[in-house]
């Protein structure tokens, strides 16, 4: 654990499967909303596989690219860029056209006094989007937030269980998911859903914020006291070969980490791992925002990344006073007000 930054570009390497998909898929990939928390790792990881595979693919990221240097890094990648607001139809249809397109483009946090924009960048632009690139195969990402709470014991919500989705957010990613699918069955474009609660990265997660609660001797509520986790790189190298499962009518799957992991018991061994006592502000309830991806594991196995390595990598990353983004998940929120 000495050189924590080796091990996490170690664990961000594509697989030997991803390598050997994406040598089979036919067509260049456009990331739409490369500028956000998993965009820029996720086209890393596509070029990254394209290399290794040794075969000539364009991997195209679009965002407005409000970051400074982002840009910039992913240019020096080999990724090819081009800013825009997706919400201005003259920049959207200035794009490429592309085979195949991972659209991450959206808002959450903020939507409280912002609802309008929500709908604009969570409903409207979709549509626009699915009618631009009519002709591709779409990766959608969406969010286990258009479930209602399940029952703690109850394995989770899978793909057959009705969204009821709490919260204009929420609602506004059920009308994301509306929009692509309407456009799927007009056009028979191969789409698919990629519903996922939450991915982690030594920078940002649900993890992280336990972690440094924790060690700061900050309380952790445990109003949503369980959670659904997963390693970012395995969440985009999912995401990455569900494009060879896009599908008409399209296709809804679940992204989550395997187990549902209590809130509690991850502040416990934090605490044992940073020496120091958690604290903790109310009381678990029967339910929580959980997602059962035994789908997605029979298509693409179970992750590369366990909870533990991820635990492990970030008290040392904490400990060594490594970067982290200022982006909380707010996963304790049970009302939908983000």
């Amino acid at each position: 654990m000495k050189d924590v930054n080796a091990l996490y570009e170690q664990l961000l390497l594509p697989s030997e499967e991803l390598i050997s998909e994406i040598a089979e898929l036919k067509g260049d990939i456009l990331i739409l909303g490369v500028g956000g928390k998993m965009g820029p790792a996720l086209a890393k990881l596509a070029k990254q596989a394209i290399d290794r595979a040794g075969i000539r693919k364009k991997i195209i990221g679009v965002a407005r690219f409000s970051e400074p240097g982002l840009q910039d890094e992913l240019n020096s990648k080999g990724i090819e860029t081009y800013q825009a607001d997706l919400l201005e139809d003259k920049e959207l249809h200035t794009l490429p056209d592309v085979e195949n397109v991972l659209y991450l483009a959206g808002t959450k946090f903020g939507t409280t006094g912002k609802e309008s924009f929500t709908w604009a960048m969570n409903s409207y632009l979709p549509g626009r989007v699915a009618q631009k690139y009519k002709n591709s195969r779409v990766v959608v990402f969406s969010t286990g937030n258009v479930y209602h709470l399940t029952n703690v014991l109850s394995g989770g919500a899978d793909e057959n269980q009705l969204p009821q989705p709490v919260g204009e957010y929420a609602q506004s990613c059920l009308g994301r998911e509306r929009l692509f699918e309407y456009y799927s069955s007009k056009y028979k474009t191969p789409i698919l859903i990629y519903r996922l609660n939450y991915a982690n990265d030594v920078t940002y997660g649900v993890l992280l914020e336990i972690a440094r609660s924790v060690n700061e001797g900050r309380s952790i509520d445990l109003s949503m006291g369980h959670v659904n986790v997963i390693w970012q790189g395995d969440a985009n190298e999912m995401a990455i070969r569900a494009l060879r499962h896009c599908a008409v009518p399209s296709k809804i799957l679940n992204t989550a980490g395997p187990e549902t992991v209590s809130v509690r018991w991850l502040a416990g061994e934090f605490g044992k791992m940073f020496g120091k006592l958690p604290v903790f502000i109310n009381e678990e309830q029967q339910t929580a925002l959980l997602s059962n991806a035994a789908e997605a594991y029979r298509l693409f196995g179970y992750p590369q990344v366990s909870l533990k390595q991820m635990m492990e990598l970030l008290v040392e990353w904490i400990n060594q006073g490594n970067k982290i983004l200022n982006k909380p998940t707010h996963f304790q929120e049970r009302k939908g007000q983000f």
